[in-house]
């Protein structure tokens, strides 16, 4: 290490008031250490002590992981540890290790890490604290390593971090989050650098550190480049209206750290990614941080429309010892406090605070449902008792394929609506039932009953207030419980998948017809312009899919017809106008019972911005059903919170 001015001080952030903009408090190490608390680790406790690491054992030609039953969402027992993976780069052989901590999850977030030449991997990660990390977070390590010679420039190593990041998204050994921490060391740092800006939508934060930056020439050639409507599979392709100003990929915000860089060089990268979080030009002083740029009030960035202008791009003089937990400890917090979704269409790609399970009190529960262990997130948000006493309503949320309760928590931020209105927020997981390493829905049915009544024994709720949520896959779920099983919600609300009963009138869950019951229960879909091909178009095209069922299905239970609607045109809302809205309401009370939103910019996967809109229809709605399963359904226009509005629907 080089420079005179001494380490950088002990301290750590508090997530809030970085997120906020003000300056990071300096703590003890013990409270360093405790802010470091994983979301699961609150329910299973921090590993006992530092952590060696064996020698690596090799992926290459491993058969892949067996499915592993007795850990509900959690990857294989035989995959934990240290791995080492090989690749074929310009006739050279290149390694890439990865650190799976013993609890690691399905879908789990992964620290990718460059680290500086001249070390021992192993070594360097025991002494950095970064195992320790990852065993606290249960979180995995994806680690980059120079070759022989030792670290080429960007452009040298680029073949081999294009091969190695190809391997660490898609394959049969762990899945991953979706999105990635970066942390760049040395000359190992401009390499990882590059990546990011080259597939920024894929990058949630990043740290680099004795970096010597990027040149003008390598920024510029990806500055002005421009995200389309295009999408991938089997999706509808955006359509932007005339004029429309697509989002370059120097407008992608990505929260970014430089500590001790080279002065010399290191001017382009800083410009660069101050442009991209739309920061203000001047900086001010943090003990922890150095010099922060923060995103400008007021700004127009896509990427934080739904969470504000949360980032910064900071930049610390002074040197930090890579052996140094503490400084590791520093870095964690900074990537930490952000997540981000959606990582191929940019227009749907939120920047957003990441849950703190200990500070939310988020609780990770299990059961045995159909013999099987499966897990859950349960949610109860202080406001709770503050505004429902012991009757808070209840959200259940079914994820999209392969999307796990962990992912969710983050994904959509129901965790934030939760805190605001006081409801009580369980996140289902889905079960092995994809891969070893992945997972689908499986005994949806069994699974609610159990957590209903888990939900009535335990929590303080309102039974006449459950809601039922989800996206996709976790749609279908939701869409299905309304047409066969309507007793069993006040209301739904569910995004980009539709259900219908088939030509035999009934619906298939867990490989088993249900009869439509043909009743009425208020019912919301949003889904998305690039969205599946099955949503494709809307309600007045002449093309007939899965969105015209369902709302024929509805609009027949409820006695309407497609043009009883209240605008033919939709009510327009959200960010540029991207909501488009219809309602229809029932013709004797004239409360609305069918909704349907088309997000013009987004493809298939949710927003966090959707979330709020969906609790804004759910909130209204109650049910009560009598011994002879006979339901009765009510309408409040303020959610329950003046006494007396309620009416009969």
């Amino acid at each position: 290490m080089s420079g005179s001015e001494g380490p950088l001080p002990m301290g750590t952030f508090d997530r809030r008031q970085l997120l906020q903009g003000t300056a990071a408090l300096a703590v003890t190490a013990t409270l360093a250490t405790e802010a470091l608390a994983a979301p699961a680790a609150a329910a299973h406790g921090p590993h006992s002590g530092p952590r060696r690491l064996d020698e690596p054992r090799p992926l290459d030609g491993r058969p892949f992981p067996a499915y592993d039953y007795t850990r509900a969402n959690k990857l294989p027992a035989e995959m934990t540890g240290y791995w080492t993976k090989s690749f074929e780069v310009g006739g050279q052989t290149r390694t890439a290790k990865v650190y799976i901590s013993p609890e690691t999850p399905i879908r789990s977030y992964y620290t990718v890490i460059a680290v500086p030449d001249g070390v021992d991997t192993a070594e360097f990660l025991e002494a950095s604290g970064w195992v320790d990390v990852a065993d606290r977070r249960e979180e995995g390590l994806f680690i980059l390593e120079p070759g022989a010679a030792g670290w080429g420039g960007h452009e040298a190593e680029a073949a081999y971090v294009e091969a190695a990041m190809a391997f660490h998204q898609s394959n049969r050994y762990f899945s991953i989050f979706g999105l990635h921490y970066l942390v760049g060391y040395g000359d190992g740092a401009p390499a990882l650098e590059a990546w990011a800006v080259s597939h920024p939508l894929r990058v949630i934060s990043q740290v680099y550190v004795d970096s010597p930056g990027l040149s003008v020439t390598y920024l510029a050639s990806f500055a002005a480049r421009e995200f389309d409507g295009d999408t991938e599979g089997n999706y509808t392709d955006v359509v932007f209206p005339e004029g429309f100003d697509l989002i370059r990929y120097d407008e992608t915000v990505l929260p970014t750290w430089f500590i001790h860089p080279d002065p010399r060089s290191v001017g382009a990268s800083l410009s660069y990614w101050k442009r991209a979080n739309d920061t203000a030009d001047a900086g001010t002083a943090d003990r922890t941080l150095g010099t922060v740029f923060r995103q400008r009030r007021g700004s127009g960035r896509w990427m934080t429309s739904h969470a504000g202008p949360i980032s910064q791009v900071a930049l610390q003089k002074r040197p930090i010892s890579n052996r140094n937990k503490q400084s590791t400890s520093q870095i964690v917090d900074f990537l930490t406090a952000y997540t981000r979704y959606e990582n191929f269409f940019a227009y749907g790609n939120q920047l957003f605070e990441r849950a703190d399970y200990a500070e939310l009190g988020v609780r990770v529960r299990t059961m045995t449902v159909e013999g099987f262990v499966r897990e859950y997130l349960v949610h109860v948000p202080r406001s709770a008792r503050r505004l429902w006493r012991d009757n808070a309503p209840v959200v259940f949320v079914w994820p999209g394929n392969s999307q796990t309760d962990k992912v969710f928590l983050d994904a959509t931020q129901w965790w934030r609506v939760a805190e605001r209105e006081g409801f009580i927020l369980v996140i289902v997981c889905e079960q092995y039932s994809n891969t070893s390493i992945s997972v689908s829905h499986r005994d949806s049915i069994a699974f609610f009953r159990q957590l209903r009544e888990v939900m009535i024994r335990e929590y303080p709720v309102d039974p006449t207030r459950f809601y039922s949520t989800g996206q996709s896959a976790g749609s279908q779920v939701t869409q299905n419980l309304a047409i066969a099983f309507p007793e069993y919600f006040a209301a739904v609300a569910s995004t980009s998948f539709t259900a219908a009963p088939n030509a035999a009138g009934a619906i298939t869950m867990d490989g088993v017809q249900y009869p439509a019951t043909g009743q009425v229960i208020p019912t919301y879909q949003i889904y998305g312009y690039g969205d599946l091909g099955l949503l494709a178009g809307g309600l007045w095209d002449d093309t007939q899919n899965s969105l015209d069922a369902w709302a024929s299905y509805h609009l027949r239970a409820n006695g309407l017809e497609l043009s009883d609607v209240d605008s033919l045109d939709g009510e327009r809302s959200g960010w540029h106008d991207r909501f488009q809205t219809w309602t229809w309401r029932d013709r004797d009370t004239a409360i609305p019972v069918l909704k349907l939103t088309k997000n013009l910019y987004r493809s298939h996967n949710t927003m966090p911005e959707e979330s709020p809109l969906m609790w804004d229809f759910l909130k209204h709605y109650r049910h009560e059903v009598d011994g002879h399963g006979h339901v009765t359904r009510y309408y409040s226009k303020s959610g329950f919170r003046r006494p007396g509005d309620s009416r009969r629907l």
